[in-house]
């Protein structure tokens, strides 16, 4: 019997420590957390299925949270019809050199805080801002874009579609550009070559740049609360209000880990489309 090697375990071993001291360990108890009572402002250890029942036997939790799956998948939908475009020109009209400093020039966004960014939009989107003094000049607004839900899809496709872009570039980027050719020699059309050859075979990169628009969106506090003046509540807002509410931490764990096992599912499925084979 051949004894196993530890050589590949050992170079393992540091992302396993790492994901277990702050993913698995911190996962598992705030699943217990969840089950705790709260007496007299203070938490207690319980195995009680009170807080289940009064989050999931709430109408408020349910409203938030449908708000906050449709703003997720609108968001992932939007970013990924913007970025595609953009996405193809990079990929077959620029040089490698070119693609390269435009790829630079999405991740410079990152460098800086998105609260900053958040906060840049609400000068700009303001009724006395630049947008609807722009608009006022041909004679439309001022419109109320701030504490709506257009503010929050602002912030939201600000904080994603750079990161929409790059993963679609590198997808599109990556097709064997003979496929393209042959296409077009046995009588394609360029919208065929898009729909029948291009699209298919970019699909890993398309897929996982809308299930990354959706994860960050999905989770983020800072569009809804700051752009979209908390009205309607996502669920992000909500564990705040909860945690707020008599020092509630069970409760809120309740909410963050229906938002867990929601992302779970979701990720599994676009995975499973991103690499399986079509049909």
């Amino acid at each position: 019997m051949r004894k196993p090697d530890p050589y590949p375990l050992l170079w393992r071993l540091p992302l396993l420590i790492w994901q277990g001291a702050f993913f698995v360990i911190p996962l598992i108890f705030m699943a217990a957390m969840s089950f705790w009572l709260v007496k007299n402002y203070r938490m207690e250890p319980a195995f009680a299925f009170d807080n289940w029942a009064r989050m999931l036997g709430r109408g408020a939790f349910w409203d938030a949270y449908w708000v906050t799956l449709w703003r997720a998948v609108l968001a992932g939908v939007i970013a990924s019809l913007l970025a595609f475009p953009a996405s193809l020109f990079m990929a077959f009209r620029l040089s490698d050199s070119a693609r390269r400093f435009a790829l630079l020039c999405l991740i410079v966004p990152f460098f800086t805080s998105f609260l900053v960014r958040a906060y840049a939009w609400q000068v700009i989107l303001a009724e006395s801002g630049p947008v609807n003094a722009a608009l006022g000049g041909i004679g439309l607004g001022p419109f109320t874009m701030l504490n709506s839900g257009f503010g929050a899809m602002v912030g939201y496709l600000t904080l994603v579609l750079p990161l929409v872009v790059i993963f679609q570039t590198w997808s599109l980027a990556a097709i064997d550009k003979n496929l393209i050719e042959a296409a077009g020699n046995l009588g394609a059309t360029p919208l065929r070559r898009l729909v029948s050859v291009i699209i298919p075979a970019a699909k890993t990169g398309l897929v996982l740049g809308a299930l990354f628009a959706f994860i960050m969106t999905f989770g983020d506090f800072v569009s809804p609360f700051y752009l979209g003046g908390s009205k309607p509540p996502t669920l992000t807002i909500l564990i705040i209000d909860t945690t707020k509410s008599g020092q509630q931490w069970p409760r809120a764990a309740v909410v963050a880990i229906m938002m867990i096992l929601t992302l779970f599912a979701v990720a599994t499925a676009a995975v499973k489309a991103a690499y399986g084979r079509r049909g």
